[in-house]
């Protein structure tokens, strides 16, 4: 009985599920149609400002369609430019050196016997000042030895000459005509001999003299002792090295340049030691040595920022075949004088003042863009670009050939890399 039961009520909920499926599928059908129809008269009432609301766009759409044919222009700031007289300034970079960088050597083999004290690296001699000395004694017996050759020498001399005298006096008293058919007879070569002897003798000494005098070892200029390589008591040979010596009279300082700044230096700075330099001009108020420059160190010196001031001493009348360019030659006088020294093996940059070059614009550097172009807004405010063409530059400056004929130019003075020719800009003008 209760197994009957239980299939009933299995049967009976069975048919309840299959019921209310049902039910909720013809519900979802008429949703769907409802949702296809117009509004109902209820949505009609609320008039068109119920509709207006309804289509407002939400927050993160896009902006109306009527707004999408509006462009916003890129603005770019632009300086106002006129072409102008510019003096031009060559710029190039060199090493200090000294004027003579000499390896002193020995002339003489010998034991050095006394050192100065100012022989010592890094300390600056006067010319002919004594640095060292070596033993002399067999330079000295050398030179007693060389005065005896020459007054034996001298003696020799004077006796052949006696000899000759009396030789013509035998062939004068002998009767005979003419002369004799040997010079032998009148002792003529004999004599020749002992003047030659004589001058020998003479030349010896004034050898074993100059020897002597190598045996004090002087400064043959006004220098600064680099390195000294002799101790007190060492032997040094004959063309051993004694030291190294920088000379101080004057610093020089060789300036490559390209092709393009030589083109803006005066014709004085081109003649430049081709027969026109100060050392042989000095009339000339245009020579290469009232054509100054300023130099100022670099790198990490400790001068770094100091500047001198120099002048153009001369010009290589050559190319070099490592850098394929010609230098000039800048010249600093008594460098160790000045307020701040300048040394030797310095790194400087230096400034040299060049002609006036008409008809140039001066922009900022930043006004040529990465590709090396110029661009320009025109008057319809469209962007044109064009190859800058730079004479030379001068403290984060750069002048330049104009790229068109207007007098009053907008040049962009920050290009950007997204720049098109043609392009439509807003300029806004800002200083210099």
């Amino acid at each position: 009985m209760k197994q009957i039961i239980t299939r009933k009520l299995k049967k009976n909920a069975l048919t309840i599920a299959i019921t209310l499926a049902a039910a909720g599928s013809i519900f979802v059908v008429a949703a769907y149609n409802g949702s296809q129809m117009g509004p109902g008269p209820s949505e009609k009432e609320k008039g068109p400002a119920a509709s207006t609301q309804a289509h407002q766009p939400e927050r993160g759409e896009g902006k109306p369609a009527s707004s999408s044919n509006t462009t916003l222009l890129s603005q770019v700031a632009v300086q106002l430019t006129a072409a102008q007289s510019y003096q031009a300034q060559v710029t190039g970079y060199g090493e200090t050196k000294p004027r003579f960088e000499l390896s002193y050597t020995s002339e003489i083999s010998g034991r050095i016997t006394w050192l100065a004290d100012s022989f010592e690296s890094g300390r600056v001699v006067k010319k002919g000042e004594l640095l060292a000395r070596l033993d002399d004694t067999s330079f000295q017996q050398a030179v007693s030895q060389a005065k005896a050759d020459v007054a034996t020498a001298r003696l020799a001399l004077l006796e052949e000459q006696r000899e000759g005298e009396q030789a013509r006096s035998e062939w004068q008293r002998s009767g005979l005509s003419g002369e004799p058919s040997s010079p032998l007879v009148l002792r003529e070569p004999q004599l020749a001999s002992a003047e030659a002897a004589l001058e020998n003798a003479q030349k010896s000494l004034e050898k074993a003299e100059r020897d002597l005098q190598y045996t004090e070892i002087k400064a043959p200029f006004d220098g600064v002792v680099v390195s000294r390589n002799v101790q007190l008591g060492s032997f040094i040979n004959v063309g051993g090295e004694v030291a190294m010596l920088y000379s101080v009279d004057r610093i020089e300082i060789e300036i490559p340049l390209s092709e393009k700044q030589w083109a803006n230096l005066p014709q004085a700075v081109m003649n430049a030691g081709n027969g026109t330099d100060a050392a042989t001009d000095t009339d000339n108020s245009d020579s290469a040595q009232q054509w100054h420059a300023t130099i100022k160190a670099t790198g990490s010196d400790t001068t770094q920022g100091q500047q001198w001031s120099a002048y153009v001493e001369r010009t290589h009348q050559y190319v070099a075949k490592d850098t394929r360019q010609r230098s000039l030659v800048l010249v600093v006088e008594k460098p160790l004088e000045q307020g701040a020294p300048l040394y030797p093996g310095t790194f400087v940059e230096a400034t040299i003042e060049g002609m006036t070059l008409d008809y140039l614009w001066e922009l900022p550097s930043s006004a040529r863009s990465q590709q090396g172009e110029i661009w320009t807004v025109d008057a319809q405010g469209l962007l044109q670009k064009s190859t800058a063409h730079t004479l030379f530059e001068r403290q984060n400056k750069i002048y330049v050939t104009p790229t068109e004929e207007a007098e009053l130019a907008q040049v962009v003075k920050r290009p950007l890399s997204n720049f098109k020719a043609g392009m439509k800009v807003v300029p806004t003008t800002e200083e210099l």
